[in-house]
């Protein structure tokens, strides 16, 4: 009965956020920006490696997973400043898993305000459903030859790939950043059968931050924002982290209408940073007392910098 249940919310959060935000979710998301924004490639001069991993929803069956590999390196081509990236990222949601790889290509545009990156990303995505490996054919009411008894649903395992394409600006200095993007801007179309798909829909993101000095030249406060919308819904983040010496963070990040999150972590002086955050859900979904968590390690490697150097961080911004 328990994972037939599971199973109908999971049906209806596919069939009713199929043509909703189906881009996975980050609380880091000021310290991994070339997931949604392929201008920002290149744009701290280094070359940078991220892996990231969330649990949404900690202890509910089914719920999201989230695997990220991500890089970066600031280059020249064609005569001018630019830097490229690649993502790869593994999603699973229920009875859903999506696999996305791009590629991004940021050109640099020196301007009075800041150094503006226009990105263009290009991949491919894979989406597939395998109800049976989620639930039994008993547990289902109306099953028919294993299937689930709803059309919209594949009876077994499905697989399509599709192109997939995207845009990016991001203006940043040393003091603040702004960047805007769109991800899936071909709305690639995904059919499993004659009646089982569905599309990935637009996303529109817009993201800022600033440093500001305190008192204390040793603290630094660095708030900043983050907006995903697909147009039918939004969602914003509001962050604010206090860095210490440049190398230790905490902080705090408010989701309206969803979680507040709790952030923290350091950065060490062979360039090696570790990441984690713990989301306190307030939307409906904490009634069942789930939380989330999500980790990330980096490392940045500033290819001009003499590393018996006096340790400076050049990576927040």
């Amino acid at each position: 009965m328990k994972k037939f249940i599971s199973f109908l919310f999971w049906v209806f959060i596919v069939n009713f956020v199929a043509f909703g935000q189906q881009d996975p979710q980050y609380t880091n998301n000021m310290f991994h920006k070339l997931s949604v924004n392929p201008g920002f490639a290149g744009a701290e001069g280094a070359i940078n490696g991220l892996i990231l991993n969330r649990y949404q929803w900690e202890g509910f069956i089914g719920a999201p997973k989230t695997l990220v590999f991500s890089a970066d390196a600031a280059i020249e081509a064609f005569g001018a400043p630019g830097g490229i990236g690649i993502n790869v990222v593994s999603d699973d949601l229920g009875f859903e898993k999506n696999t996305q790889i791009n590629f991004n290509y940021a050109y640099k545009v020196p301007l009075n305000i800041g150094i503006l990156g226009i990105g263009v990303s290009l991949g491919v995505l894979n989406k597939g459903i395998n109800p049976k490996t989620w639930v039994s054919s008993d547990d289902v009411l109306n099953n028919t030859e294993g299937g689930s008894g709803d059309y919209l649903i594949p009876p077994g395992e499905v697989s399509q790939m599709a192109f997939d394409a995207g845009l990016g600006l991001y203006l940043s200095t040393n003091q603040y950043y702004l960047g805007v993007s769109v991800t899936h801007l071909n709305q690639a179309s995904i059919m499993f059968d004659d009646h089982a798909g569905t599309f990935m829909v637009r996303h529109y993101y817009l993201s800022g931050g600033y440093n500001i000095k305190l008192a204390d030249p040793l603290f630094e406060l660095r708030p900043s924002f983050f907006i995903k919308s697909d147009v039918a819904s939004w969602q914003l983040d509001l962050n604010a982290n206090i860095i210490f010496d440049e190398r230790f963070w905490g902080g705090i990040s408010y989701r309206v209408q969803d979680a507040v999150s709790l952030l923290m972590g350091m950065e060490m002086e062979n360039g090696l940073r570790f990441g984690y955050s713990f989301d306190l859900v307030t939307s409906a979904m904490s009634r069942y007392g789930f939380g989330s968590h999500e980790i990330f390690v980096s490392y940045s490697l500033d290819l001009e910098k003499n590393r018996n150097q006096k340790y400076k961080s050049i990576r927040f911004l």
